[in-house]
């Protein structure tokens, strides 16, 4: 999805003072940019872009719209770079695969993509559904049919033969078939250039690959390498062809470090990332997005008899602890982190939650809320519009009561949300 840069109507928007403007007044002010906050400011709004910031003062102008956030702290639109807008997890996951239609999937996904929004989540990266349902929810909502975040989406992600997002795990003989690349499924180099195609003709924003087992699916191994370096590099190449950024899911390390020597753009999750992995993504400016509220709630799940599949339950409970640890070891590291949260299984709405165990294992409360601003525009290449409150960008503004800087739980407490100049919540 492609952010159109509309310089000459910014132009005529602060050429024109007699249009009636937003008046945003903020308490406090955290940019996205800067470490400090700002307080007593004043951000100006004209049609979808912000005009001017200025020390809040005497009012004028009776056709503006005034917004007193009072006890508030404004901040940039929030932005999750790992989300499933499409799905949640219950233990149900795997009967609903056989017993719902995909229209039944894409009408559950409306108040998913509403509580994303109205948790101050404008922005999101929806890393993997099935029927390419992301895309047509990204596509309604850029309509304005239903309300939700400014959607990129990876459509179906990509896995070799009984990897972590071959569609066909755990079914039996006469069910299983051979997907294909369509189907996301990739064996070789001819089937990546199939593949990563596919993507685009259908209208994918990005790549998502599987680089290592996962969790959730039905195959024993939760951590092995599952592509060859020669199509990790074939799939980095082909997709920087038709201009795609490259995620790949990763718990073991083996396959994080194949991943990231091709080039991949963010390692997803990252479980038993070793130090070397580490030091190598430093080296090539790879991006951790390490969704720690995914490790912790699968693992609390895993306590719950029948929830999971016997195949399942032992990897919930043995990886799930332990991506909190891992990310603050990165933290430490030096590692460019950036904010994702695997939603979709946890539930949607909850995402801010992620900041406070950021918080909790070691990382600034003002780091965490950067992550999700400033280095999440910049991983999606977006920072020309979005990522912080600065004049000429695009008015995705939120608020939050309290101040997050001295607790956290403040991002519990969404007050204001606006996406592309758009009030969607002001309480």
């Amino acid at each position: 999805m492609m952010i159109k840069n509309s310089p000459l109507i910014f132009l005529l928007l602060v050429s024109f003072p007699g249009v009636a403007s937003t008046l945003i007044h903020c308490d406090k002010l955290i940019d996205g940019i800067s470490d400090k906050v700002q307080t007593h400011k004043t951000i100006t709004v004209d049609e979808n872009r912000i005009t001017a910031i200025k020390d809040t003062g005497t009012r004028s102008g009776t056709k503006d719209q005034h917004i007193d956030l009072a006890g508030a702290t404004c901040m940039p639109g929030l932005m999750d770079m790992h989300v499933h807008i499409t799905s949640e997890l219950s233990p149900d996951r795997y009967i609903d695969r056989f017993r719902l239609d995909p229209q039944d999937y894409a009408y559950a996904s409306i108040p998913y993509a509403e509580r994303t929004l109205q948790a101050g989540f404008t922005t999101v990266r929806d890393l993997g559904s099935a029927h390419n349902l992301s895309i047509s929810i990204r596509n309604a909502i850029n309509a304005g049919t239903i309300e939700g975040p400014r959607i990129y989406t990876a459509g179906k992600s990509l896995a070799t033969t009984g990897g972590h997002a071959d569609p066909t795990n755990g079914r039996n003989q006469a069910l299983t078939g051979d997907p294909g690349p369509r189907e996301g499924v990739v064996n070789g180099i001819s089937d990546i250039r199939k593949a990563v195609r596919q993507r685009y003709k259908d209208g994918a924003d990005l790549i998502k690959i599987t680089a290592t087992g996962g969790v959730l699916s039905q195959a024993s191994s939760g951590q092995n390498a599952q592509f060859t370096d020669e199509e990790l590099i074939a799939i980095v190449a082909i997709a920087k062809d038709y201009g795609f950024k490259v995620a790949a899911h990763a718990h073991g390390a083996e396959g994080m470090k194949r991943a990231v020597r091709a080039g991949i753009d963010s390692i997803e999750h990252g479980t038993y990332m070793d130090a070397e992995t580490m030091r190598l993504m430093k080296k090539m400016g790879t991006a951790y997005v390490p969704t720690i509220i995914a490790g912790r709630f699968v693992a609390d799940k895993a306590k719950i008899d029948g929830y999971f599949s016997d195949l399942v339950r032992p990897k919930a409970a043995s990886i799930g602890p332990l991506i909190q640890s891992t990310f603050a070891k990165a933290y430490r590291a030096g590692v460019w982190i950036v904010f994702g949260t695997d939603t979709g299984v946890s539930p949607h709405g909850d995402n801010w939650k992620e900041f406070t165990y950021m918080v909790e294992a070691g990382m600034p409360a003002m780091a965490t809320i950067q992550s999700a601003t400033r280095e999440a525009a910049k991983l999606l290449g977006v920072s020309d519009e979005l990522g912080s409150i600065t004049v000429g960008k695009l008015a995705d503004i939120v608020a939050v009561s309290g101040n997050p800087l001295d607790d956290i739980q403040a991002m519990g407490k969404m007050r204001f949300v606006m996406k592309d100049g758009q009030i969607y919540r002001n309480r």
